[in-house]
């Protein structure tokens, strides 16, 4: 299985925020739409970087309250890892696991075309456990 199927599960809808947009927008934007990270876009619609719930609190512990006045370019992390709709479902897990994070952006020939997340990977990853095992029951039942 491959990305794009989870991506035709969940659709295709990508949360941003500008660089220069407070961490306090920041922390609102995520609340509102119940999501764990929004993706920052350069002038070129490309990739600028990523705020996650994780990098919020690593500049409130670091800076205290007066890092929520500060621009979200200053806390994102800058280096973003990306994969493509046509990588393996366990190779994206394997990699935000050795890696130590929860959300991937996807893109196609440079063009960001959706966001997976840990959750969505697991919840895939469920589903299909979940199939195989109907199927080995089925089979069982009529062997």
């Amino acid at each position: 299985m491959n990305v794009s199927i989870i991506l035709a599960g969940k659709g295709r809808e990508i949360v941003t925020i500008e660089p220069n947009a407070s961490l306090t927008n920041a922390v609102h934007l995520l609340a509102d739409k119940n999501i764990g990270a929004a993706l920052i876009l350069g002038a070129d619609h490309r990739i600028a970087g990523i705020i996650s719930e994780r990098d919020i609190v690593r500049a409130l512990a670091e800076r205290g309250a007066a890092a929520l006045a500060e621009s979200v370019s200053r806390t994102m992390t800058r280096k973003v890892e990306t994969c493509t709709e046509g990588e393996s479902v366990a190779n994206i897990m394997e990699r935000m696991t050795a890696g130590k994070f929860r959300h991937m952006p996807v893109v196609d020939q440079g063009r960001l075309v959706g966001i997976v997340s840990i959750g969505d990977i697991v919840k895939h990853r469920v589903q299909e456990m979940e199939r195989d095992s109907v199927a080995m029951r089925d089979y069982i039942l009529t062997a």
